[in-house]
């Protein structure tokens, strides 16, 4: 079972240069073509440093391309239609359910809505940062340098909910240090 990503969490954790943890924590990545051209394809064209380190993870073969099916596509346009999302959030979605994806990665809050009443697990760029604190792959003062790059600058984070990831951050800091 795969890990599906949608743009969002692949272009936040490549900003602060922690794109890696997805590979250890998931291992591999699915992506549909039009999150590709998103993220890479159009990153590239105005310039963004992390659509080049998401290049570098699709070379390195961690990160994968599934090209949907005709039925998966006619699906998608359909969902994206009554649903209001973009045709790559419904083939990313549709593509994790057929999938069964055993993780899918969204920081769009209506995509997430969606993807938890398809029953799939959704992780977000702040749940992704939280697991690693636990698996020490990034330590507490990664998270706080997350939020103060990402969350206050293009994440939309509120002040409330960045305290709530930081006091979340702390707790899991004193566990593995107790350990």
């Amino acid at each position: 079972m795969p890990t599906v990503s949608d743009a969002g969490p692949l272009i936040h954790l490549a900003q602060i240069r922690k794109l890696s943890v997805l590979k250890d924590i998931f291992g591999e990545v699915v992506i549909v073509p039009r999150v590709k051209h998103e993220v890479v394809d159009e990153g590239i064209r105005v310039g963004h440093e992390d659509a080049i380190a998401v290049r570098g993870a699709m070379e390195e073969g961690w990160i994968e391309i599934l090209k949907p099916t005709r039925e998966i596509t006619k699906k998608a346009k359909e969902l994206a239609r009554d649903e209001n999302i973009s045709t790559s959030d419904a083939e990313t979605l549709i593509l994790a359910r057929q999938e069964q994806a055993s993780a899918f990665l969204t920081d769009e809050r209506p995509l997430s809505n969606l993807a938890k009443m398809y029953g799939l697990r959704v992780w977000n760029t702040w749940t992704i940062l939280l697991k690693a604190l636990a698996d020490r792959l990034i330590d507490q003062t990664d998270i706080q340098q997350a939020i103060d790059e990402l969350g206050r600058k293009r994440h939309k984070l509120k002040n409330e909910d960045a305290e709530e990831i930081l006091k979340i951050a702390r707790s899991i800091a004193m566990h593995n240090h107790s350990e």
